[in-house]
């Protein structure tokens, strides 16, 4: 059986092609204000890359704040289901799943067959989300592909008051002015972010296995202060996090009836 997720996300809109459980075809574009045209666009790129035709698919799901957009789509799945089938596809032995995006961050518990149990989310201030480090990194004046090594780089703990976005811009310069090293802010911006979704986990139980998926599980100094954050050795990300909820959705094609 040949399927498709497509998750439409705030920033990012990704499409996953599975068959029989592997996966064959990904595809990703910006979201931008156009969330319809952004879900044809991933679409044809992982249609594209899988080498087959559309009529091929049997089945296709939606997921992310934008699934209204995704007209194909025969069923929808929620952020939370998409988020736990994802990371039950890479990591089976895992317990505890986090997606930390662009504009929100969420974690839920797994049983023994990648179901969710419980869940938290955050997304009452994008100080919990991507888009917190993606700001600080224009007040550092540093690219946010720098943020990550940048802060592995600090031994120094420094905290971060500043629940908002707006009022952690302003810490940031005045740490500038103070002469604080970019190092150090860079750490101090990941153990912030990371203690907001650390404390989220821990409302629902942290397991030893902890999976991350979600744009930012390509930063390095957010999965150190995580790690952490949450004393454990290993956070398991999978190779291309961010297309996680859109496997999710693609699993959950395959397993409907």
């Amino acid at each position: 059986m040949i399927t498709a997720g497509i998750d439409c996300g705030a920033k990012n809109t990704k499409t996953v092609i599975l068959q029989d459980g592997k996966i064959i075809g990904k595809g990703m574009v910006l979201t931008g204000f156009d969330q319809a045209r952004a879900v044809e666009d991933s679409f044809a790129l992982a249609v594209q890359h899988a080498g087959i035709a559309r009529k091929d698919i049997q089945r296709i799901f939606g997921t992310g704040s934008g699934k209204d957009a995704i007209t194909a789509a025969e069923e929808t799945v929620n952020d939370i289901k998409a988020m736990a089938r994802g990371a039950y596809y890479f990591f089976p032995n895992a317990r505890t799943v986090a997606d930390v995006g662009a504009e929100e961050g969420r974690a839920a518990k797994l049983d023994e067959q990648g179901n969710a149990v419980d869940f938290a989310v955050n997304e009452k201030c994008a100080a919990g989300a991507g888009a917190f480090i993606e700001a600080m990194s224009r007040a550092l004046e540093v690219t946010i592909a720098e943020m990550g090594p940048l802060s592995l780089q600090s031994t120094r703990d420094i905290p971060m008051n500043a629940q908002c976005v707006v009022f952690a811009e302003s810490e940031v310069v005045g740490l500038i002015h103070s002469k604080t090293a970019k190092a150090d802010i860079s750490k101090a911006i990941h153990d912030s972010i990371a203690s907001r979704i650390a404390s989220m986990i821990r409302r629902i139980g942290v397991n030893e296995d902890v999976a991350l998926i979600g744009g930012l599980g390509h930063n390095k100094g957010f999965m150190d202060s995580m790690a952490k954050q949450l004393k454990v050795n290993t956070i398991y990300v999978p190779e291309d996090p961010e297309f996680g909820s859109a496997v999710g959705a693609a699993v959950s094609a395959a397993e409907s009836k």
